[in-house]
């Protein structure tokens, strides 16, 4: 069961294997690396450990705020969960963080606080102020203080850099199917129902409007999607649109499921929605009566979709 929670509450009951990074998306490359974690803690008795940054460092160190994220902590710890890591350990990244010097981080952190008995890590990654300190470094440490230090391949490295970035445009740019090849499970996005303008129910087609609260969170394109969610422990297919609802004069971003054949409220209810397919752009139509007939033709194109099993 992985836990993800701040380093400082973080009790070490028994040694550690420890991987440092984001891991953002928890993607097929990064999914690598935590298995190779994973069988090694199982190998040798020790506890599985990711140990990651947050804030974004970019977001500390260049002001970077516009910097948008694949995987809120939760979503990255419900997937590392699945994969069978033990803990995801959260270390707040601030700028007197970043000026601790490499030996003062092995030292006090993955020795003291983590118990370290092996690092899984790649070989162009750097750490300690002004990222001076390298894998070289690492091995010089991990002799002294007893540590062993595994180098992730340049193959594995460029799977994980070149993949994060794929994910990101192909989301950008509505390429779900692109998405979700690379991360190898349904891109998600988790928040709680609040309540909409209720247009939906006007149209026949009530919705739950999905409050995201990480602004940190990147959005896919604009347009209407293929969804699942588990509600009350059944899963239940349904579409989503994300957008501004052009044809009803709308002006702000919302994110609006509908679910097939549900009609329970769901108000104030933690809801996460995989994405599955897309449908379809975002449009203006010439009147609320075709925007309706569209949404009939969305329906059974995503019926279809589900039916034939053509989706992720």
């Amino acid at each position: 069961m992985s836990n993800a929670f701040n380093i400082e509450t973080y009790q070490a009951t028994k040694p550690s294997v420890v991987t440092i990074g984001t891991f953002d998306g928890v993607h097929v490359g990064h999914q690598k690396i935590v298995k190779r974690l994973v069988d090694e803690s199982k190998k040798e008795d020790l506890r599985s450990i990711i140990l990651t940054f947050f804030p974004h460092p970019r977001m500390v160190l260049q002001k970077d705020s516009n910097i948008k994220l694949i995987n809120t902590i939760e979503e990255r710890s419900f997937i590392l969960d699945s994969i069978g890591l033990d803990y995801l350990l959260i270390k707040t990244f601030t700028k007197d963080f970043s000026r601790l010097t490499a030996e003062a981080f092995v030292k006090d952190i993955l020795v003291k606080k983590l118990k370290v008995k092996k690092v899984i890590i790649g070989y162009d990654h750097r750490f300690g102020r002004n990222r001076n300190a390298d894998i070289n470094d690492l091995i010089t440490y991990g002799k002294a203080y007893g540590f062993e230090v595994e180098e992730i391949s340049v193959e594995d490295i460029n799977d994980v850099a070149v993949s994060s970035t794929k994910i990101r445009q192909a989301l950008s740019q509505g390429d779900i199917e692109k998405a979700n090849t690379f991360l190898g499970y349904p891109f998600m996005l988790s928040g709680t129902v609040v309540r909409g303008k209720g247009i939906g129910k006007q149209l026949n087609y009530p919705t739950a409007n999905l409050k995201i609260k990480e602004s940190y969170k990147l959005i896919p394109k604009h347009g209407a999607y293929v969804v699942s969610s588990k509600i009350h422990g059944a899963t239940v297919y349904g579409m989503m649109n994300i957008g501004i609802n052009p044809t009803v004069n709308g002006n702000t971003e919302s994110i609006e499921a509908h679910f097939f054949n549900f009609d329970a409220s769901l108000y104030d209810l933690d809801l996460q929605v995989a994405i599955l397919a897309r449908i379809r752009g975002e449009r203006k139509f010439e009147s609320v009566e075709a925007l309706q007939e569209q949404l009939e033709k969305d329906k059974a194109f995503s019926l279809n979709l589900i039916k034939n099993h053509t989706i992720v």
